[in-house]
């Protein structure tokens, strides 16, 4: 079985389309998937939606995209609040993004540390957003962890630099690949993949974005999952199956409360 471990299943909102949507994944072998947080009140949404499937998992949190639409600027305690509830099983989606940068860097930075924050407090990972960034990510980890002790994390979709991987993993965190792995343009991804750990290896989706090759251009959905894990296992010379199993082992290990 896979784990699409990060997607935004909100996004297809069509009457009856989410469903329909997750039955094509359980179909493809996915037999789990966890919708992201991006804005704190789509968070609170976001966790009715994972009660109405026993399969489905979310993370509560405030994208960086997003940091600047809501101040006072959400807080370390009101995350970990929001993770009480037993589908919510991690943290984020938060980060850094200075591609778009729709919201100042500063703000996107204190947002970034309250997430950081909360995930010391609760000990669930949090899943980070990196988009030309790494120097600054790869600070703050290294300045949160020395001041206030480890925490769980993985860099989503990733599509980042080696010093950030190797900073991150360093630092305990996961990797997550998405369907970017496949891309004909992405040989330094691929490369980088090769490198990780077993032990620290996760697969996603990012859908609806993202599509892998063969459905390149059209929308994504965790169904495919299937595809950026076969690029994988054959990047580390093992078998689907085998790669099914260890990415599904280290979700269990990563977010906790779904191996509970």
């Amino acid at each position: 079985m896979l784990i699409d471990s990060h997607c935004h299943l909100d996004y297809f909102n069509k009457p009856d389309e989410c469903a329909e949507v997750v039955a094509r994944a359980v179909a493809a072998g996915v037999g789990e998937m966890v919708t992201i947080g991006v804005t704190l009140a789509q968070s609170r949404e976001i966790v009715k939606l994972a009660e109405a499937f026993p399969n489905v998992w979310a993370t509560v949190g405030v994208h960086p995209n997003h940091a600047a639409e809501t101040l006072p600027l959400v807080t370390p305690q009101e995350l970990a609040e929001l993770t009480q509830h037993p589908k919510v099983i991690g943290i984020g989606e938060s980060g850094l993004d200075y591609f778009y940068d729709t919201a100042p860097q500063d703000i996107q930075r204190e947002n970034f540390r309250a997430h950081i924050r909360s995930a010391q407090i609760t000990q669930l990972p949090l899943c980070i957003h990196a988009r030309d960034a790494d120097d600054d990510i790869a600070a703050i980890l290294r300045e949160e962890t020395d001041q206030a002790g480890a925490f769980p994390f993985l860099l989503h979709c990733f599509s980042s630099t080696r010093r950030l991987a190797e900073a991150a993993l360093a630092l305990g965190g996961y990797l997550s690949f998405s369907g970017m792995l496949t891309f004909p343009k992405a040989p330094e991804i691929r490369e980088i993949a090769k490198d990780v750990p077993l032990d620290r290896l996760l697969v996603e989706t990012d859908s609806p974005y993202l599509a892998p090759v063969p459905f390149r251009g059209k929308r994504n959905e965790p169904a495919y999952t299937a595809y950026t894990a076969a690029t994988l296992a054959e990047l580390k010379g093992i078998s689907g199956d085998d790669m099914a199993a260890l990415t599904t082992r280290n979700f269990r290990t990563l977010f906790t409360k779904a191996a509970a």
